[in-house]
């Protein structure tokens, strides 16, 4: 069955919904918890800071909302809004439903440089951890793009084995650091799963700039890879600079999804099935898919989040483990979708 393109209104609908969800996810990011405030207290409070009312809460409540709370919840919205403009964007440039942020390497290198300063630190998890996380990114995604041919003189397909090539390697490596130091295994594996338990107001200053500058840049790049879906050969015909489109937007979304992971862990699905439900919604072209993305994706892990650490309260669930069991089943739902509108 064929479906024709969605109208002007029916965007931006689904676009106000993707932001009325985001602050949904917020407000109740902000109350629910084990202690918890009350909606219109914590509105309050936050109007407050703007200059317009008093604040009712308590030194303790206030110290909850701005110290614990309020930069969990902002990191939150950065890892998410990167994770799924960066996945669109890959699947734009890939021309690949299946690409997510974390196909020419990123999880694989970052695990890689996670699982050294743990065993290095003998098992616990030192606070440069995310540092070596970030460098191993970026290094897998540099290997990538010089095994895949540097990228502007080969094909899309090619720099994708060369991901696949250099994932399976650091993935191999870290599997040997992990039976090395045993004692390590349990932190590795926490930190692989993901967790905004320990983000902070400096975490989310160290992350910032590069979310910025990496999804800043791909939804400049939305334009081009509209003209790109069409194909590489007919974009070339039309003066689209194919290759140079590629290498931007290939290492802006490196990037942020580097510093994400670094600062968070990895976490799944976010990079793959929110630009796919938001195609589904509002069609094929990138500049509608990428902006609503970033909202949605923001929206989505700020859910996940508040259901990691309160489902099981007073432990915490590993946020992967969150996007994982809600994030497969919606793949699964849009998939069959997608095959029946065809």
């Amino acid at each position: 069955m064929i479906t024709s393109p969605p109208t002007h209104r029916r965007v931006i609908i689904v676009a106000a919904g993707a932001a009325a969800l985001l602050v949904a996810a917020i407000l109740g990011g902000l109350v629910i918890g084990p202690t918890p405030i009350g909606l219109s207290r914590v509105v309050g409070d936050v109007l407050s800071h703007l200059g317009l009312g008093h604040s009712t809460l308590s030194a303790l409540d206030s110290t909850i909302i701005w110290q614990l709370r309020a930069p969990r919840l902002v990191l939150g919205v950065l890892a998410g809004a990167m994770l799924a403009v960066a996945g669109g964007s890959y699947q734009g440039v890939f021309r690949n439903p299946l690409a997510d942020p974390y196909l020419l390497g990123v999880a694989a290198g970052a695990g890689l440089g996670a699982t050294f300063a743990i065993v290095h630190a003998g098992g616990v998890t030192p606070t440069w951890t995310p540092l070596l996380a970030f460098a191993g990114a970026i290094l897998a995604v540099s290997v990538t793009w010089l095994v895949g041919g540097r990228g502007l003189r080969t094909n899309s397909s090619t720099l994708i084995l060369a991901g696949v090539a250099v994932s399976s390697l650091l993935t191999s490596a870290q599997t040997f650091l992990q039976q090395s130091s045993s004692n390590s295994i349990a932190r590795v594996y926490i930190w692989l799963l993901g967790s905004l338990a320990t983000a902070s107001w400096h975490s989310v200053v160290m992350v910032l700039p590069y979310v910025v500058v990496g999804a800043g840049t791909c939804l400049a790049a939305a334009r081009a890879l509209d003209v790109l879906s069409v194909g590489e050969d007919e974009s070339r015909s039309l003066g689209l600079p194919v290759r140079q489109v590629r290498l931007l937007v290939v290492a802006a979304s490196s990037l942020g999804t580097a510093a994400v992971v670094s600062a968070v862990g990895l976490i799944g699905f976010v990079g793959i099935i929110v630009p796919h439900l938001v195609r589904l919604l509002v069609g094929t072209s990138y500049r509608r898919i990428l902006p609503i993305s970033v909202v949605g994706g923001a929206a989505f892990l700020v859910l996940c989040d508040t259901i990691a650490r309160t489902v099981l309260a007073p432990s915490e669930l590993p946020i992967g483990v969150v996007t994982a069991l809600v994030g497969a089943p919606v793949f699964v739902v849009v998939l069959n979708v997608r095959r029946t509108r065809r």
